[in-house]
């Protein structure tokens, strides 16, 4: 379908200024002359005419009437003209041709719309405007939303937050910016999520401007990730990094929240220009090891409770948070496979603490040790001797000798050096 004249609107009238006087030859000339000039892809303006179940008749000022087919009146299927268009009504319709095989002028209302709304959406791309469309399916990857053609909408590009619920969104109405437009290949992809921060911008600013270092705030966990837990605190999200979830190691942020907790958060640091924040939950609580480092000691022996069992030994949760690791080889004073194997998650345990290290907040604890009836190994003094003679004195080769023989030859051996022969 070739278009001379592409997306000109024209719009007919029916009133023709005849001359005074007319002859009758010249009737022909002056009808010509008072016709609408249009071309094949055109969009143009008329009246229905009349309404039936297969087409629609429209008066757009031509020499004969134009006639849209009921499948060229809307993208719906199966839907009865006449309960779209009524006549009287004023239409616009793309046409088809001037002339088909019966030399009608055929014309589409659905086409006229969909080039219409490639204009309309390419116009507030360049100006930078927003759509408006509803979400018409669900396919891999995101949404497709109906603004007069086929927009795709990422599901990254839905929301501000992460989006997981697709099936939420069909048949919403969403406004969104076009952040790619490519007629030619019929691309259109969208963004919600733009526009949201756009329109979010200076909610924003004024929030963070309000916001304060050291802040209390209410939350609630909005998301997680492998580096920590975003929480919502009403008007921005700001990120509680994995090391300050907790006062105890935390490897997996899941251990300790869950996405929808109410949690409380402290404000460490604002920057305004990247629109960052970052929070801790661990520090709105008091630091155990204060406590810890007051009321316990190296030698003691202590009640704790398995956390976490690892191939070289297992963490063990003491006084109110304080985690400390038992090595595999202070498990049992017989040789253990598998710390898995002995010691089970959540079971109560009794441990000495070995060594307490405050500036690194590291525990040292022994389960074995914990034992009454459990003594220090020591080691027979003729093997402590046999290693100390070993290490500090180098051992002297002997000359194996034979009785008789080897005795006289040192004799010979010795006397010929006295006098001189054979040395050096």
């Amino acid at each position: 379908m070739a278009a001379a004249n592409s997306n000109k609107n024209v719009t007919p009238s029916n009133v023709i200024n005849l001359p005074d006087t007319i002859e009758p030859q010249d009737f022909p000339e002056v009808l010509e002359q008072s016709m609408i000039e249009f071309y094949n892809g055109d969009i143009i303006e008329g009246t229905v005419v009349s309404v039936d179940r297969n087409e629609i008749m429209v008066d757009v000022g031509y020499k004969s009437e134009g006639i849209i087919p009921s499948r060229e009146l809307t993208v719906k299927k199966d839907i009865d003209p006449r309960t779209i268009v009524k006549p009287g009504e004023k239409i616009q319709a793309l046409v088809i041709t001037k002339e088909d095989d019966s030399g009608r002028l055929l014309l589409s209302v659905k086409r006229a719309k969909y080039e219409q709304a490639w204009k309309d959406i390419q116009e507030l791309t360049e100006a930078g405007g927003t759509v408006k469309g509803t979400v018409v399916e669900i396919v891999k990857g995101g949404l497709i939303v109906d603004i007069g053609v086929r927009g795709f909408l990422p599901a990254s590009l839905i929301d501000i937050r992460r989006i997981k619920d697709l099936e939420s969104f069909l048949g919403e109405e969403i406004e969104a910016k076009v952040i790619e437009f490519d007629r030619q290949r019929n691309n259109i992809v969208l963004s919600r999520k733009a526009f949201m921060e756009e329109d979010l911008a200076e909610e924003r600013k004024d929030f963070l401007d309000n916001l304060e270092v050291g802040n209390i705030k209410d939350g609630k966990i909005s998301s997680i990730v492998n580096f920590g837990a975003f929480v919502d605190i009403g008007g921005m999200d700001g990120l509680v990094h994995v090391s300050e979830l907790s006062w105890r190691h935390v490897e997996n942020p899941n251990e300790v929240v869950k996405v929808g907790d109410d949690v409380k958060v402290k404000v460490l640091e604002i920057d305004i220009e990247k629109g960052r924040i970052s929070l801790s939950i661990k520090q709105i609580t008091k630091d155990p090891w204060t406590d810890f480092s007051l009321n316990f000691e190296e030698e003691q022996i202590i009640e704790g409770k398995v956390n976490k069992v690892v191939p070289f030994g297992a963490f063990v949760t003491i006084a109110n948070g304080v985690e400390g690791l038992v090595h595999v080889s202070e498990i049992s004073d017989e040789k253990i496979k598998s710390p898995e194997l002995e010691l089970g998650i959540g079971q109560k345990v009794q441990v000495k603490i070995l060594e307490m290290d405050s500036d690194k907040r590291k525990v040292g604890l022994s389960i074995k040790q914990a034992d009454p009836d459990w003594k220090e190994p020591v080691k027979l003094e003729q093997d402590l001797n046999r290693h100390s003679s070993q290490t500090n004195e180098e051992p002297t080769p002997k000359r194996q000798t034979v009785e008789g023989i080897d005795e006289s030859l040192e004799s010979i051996l010795e006397e010929l050096k006295e006098r001189g022969i054979g040395s050096t």
